[in-house]
Order: structure tokens, then C-alpha cells, then sequence
């Protein structure tokens, strides 16, 4: 199907709204969505290279609004994982068994959400701790490779995050920072790899304001929504990625 087709505009439009709804509000959560909703109707090359510039359109549209609120040590960390992570997906971009990378975050990213509700529920005693400075580098690189591979790096950062009881500004101004960086790390090997196109950068002109309007609708709904509701969207937000990416994988 070509990038002209109506039924491609159909899908793309709203997948793009709520991919900067999702990045620019809940922590980037389910914003990789757009990406396999694209693939249903273009090759997934393609709605890579569809959607590379619009989630930094949105990186960029949504870091005034957060700027200097993120933690700064967990999105160096994280960063500094996600270099290693963003070459490695280059390297193994043809080859690398990616459905058995997909189908252990989404385990993790499910896995870690039932242990918070067991918790919150009193079916387990836990106290909560912060993660190490080494799982910060893993989930840097673990999101490093899955958005490389498919735009779908935020469950390890969102496992990583929450575990270090940020509150929702903080923990959105932080998926906001690293995210930018992360896609700036895309930016040059997208391009070496072919995977830019004259089709897809006409495609990113006339999506880029629907791109806009979804950054803007979610920093609206990320300053009026309470904390406790927020939590709770960015855990089923989680969970529904999770569960997606296995989904992808077994099929």
C-alpha cells in the first residue's frame, strides 16, 4: 500500500494524535502503538521511517513544558545504557531475533505490573527501594535496542522510573528528556540504513500538525489529571504495552 493511500491517512492520523498524547502526557507508555498500527498498512521499514521524526517533533514540542523537572541521574543512566542499546539494534537491525526481545520486556514491563498491584493489595510484603545504578544501565539499553527496533523503548524505562517513587511531573519530565535523546541516537543510522524516504518525509510534512495537537492535548491531560489517576493510566498504559509486545512476538 503506498503512503498516498486513504486507507494508510485513516489509521496514521489518529495513531500519530495519540502517539503525542501518550509521549507528551503518560510517560511515552503506549506511544509505540502508532508504529505496528502503521505496519498494518505499510511494510514496518517504513513505519519506522514514518514515525522517527514525529516522535521527535514531539520530543521537542514537549520539553519547554517539563524542562529542569526530570532526575537528572536517572535519565544520565539511562541515556549512557541506551548508546550501547540504539548500536546494537543498528548492527542487528536485519538479523537479531527481535520477537524474543519483544516477548521478554513485555514480561517484564506485565511481570513488574502484577507485583505492584499484589503489593498495593497486601497479597505480598514489600518495601520499596530504588533501583541500582546498574539496572539503570540495562534498562537503558534494553530501550535503546527495542526503540530502535520498533519505537517501543518505554517499559523498561517506565519499570526503571517508577521504581524510584518519583512523582508524575518528574517521572514525565524524565521519559520526555530521554526519549529525545534516545531518538536523537536513531536519527543518523535511520538514515544509513535507508530507512528514510522521499515518501516518508512528505508523509511526516502533512502528519507533523496532528503530531502537534496531540503534544499539546497531552500536557493538558498531564496537568489535570491527579497523581493517583496518573499512576494508575501509566500502569495499565504499561500493561497494555506489555502485553502487545508479547502478542507481537508469538505472532
Amino acid at each position: 500500500m503506498e503512503l498516498t493511500d486513504a486507507t494508510f491517512w485513516a489509521l496514521a492520523i489518529p495513531a500519530v494524535i495519540f502517539a503525542g498524547v501518550s509521549k507528551a502526557g503518560f510517560g511515552s507508555g503506549a506511544a509505540f502503538a502508532a508504529t505496528p498500527i502503521l505496519a498494518l498498512v505499510v511494510d514496518p521499514a517504513t513505519a519506522l521511517g514514518v514515525m522517527l521524526p514525529l516522535l521527535m517533533l514531539v520530543d521537542l514540542a514537549t520539553l519547554r513544558p517539563y524542562w529542569g523537572q526530570w532526575h537528572m541521574p536517572s535519565v544520565r543512566l539511562i541515556a549512557l545504557g541506551a548508546l550501547p542499546g540504539v548500536a546494537l539494534g543498528a548492527g542487528l537491525y536485519e538479523v537479531a531475533p527481535a520477537d524474543l526481545f519483544r516477548f521478554l520486556i513485555g514480561a517484564v514491563a506485565v511481570g513488574f505490573v502484577a507485583f505492584q498491584m499484589a503489593v498495593r493489595l497486601r497479597l505480598l510484603r514489600y518495601r520499596a527501594e530504588p533501583f541500582s545504578r546498574e539496572a539503570g544501565l540495562v534498562a537503558g539499553l534494553l530501550a535503546g535496542f527495542t526503540s530502535f527496533i520498533s519505537h517501543a523503548g518505554g517499559p523498561p524505562v517506565a519499570i526503571y522510573l517508577l521504581a524510584q517513587g518519583m512523582g508524575k511531573t518528574t517521572y514525565q519530565a524524565s521519559t520526555v528528556l530521554i526519549f529525545w535523546l534516545v531518538n536523537i541516537y536513531k536519527f543518523v543510522p535511520y538514515a544509513l540504513l535507508g530507512i528514510f524516504t522521499g515518501a516518508t518525509l512528505r508523509a511526516d510534512l502533512l502528519l507533523a500538525p496532528f503530531a502537534l495537537l496531540g503534544a499539546w492535548l497531552g500536557v493538558r491531560a498531564h496537568r489535570l489529571v491527579p497523581e493517583g489517576l496518573f499512576f494508575a493510566i501509566t500502569y495499565v498504559l504499561l500493561t497494555v504495552t506489555g502485553t502487545k509486545l508479547i502478542w507481537d512476538s508469538l505472532s
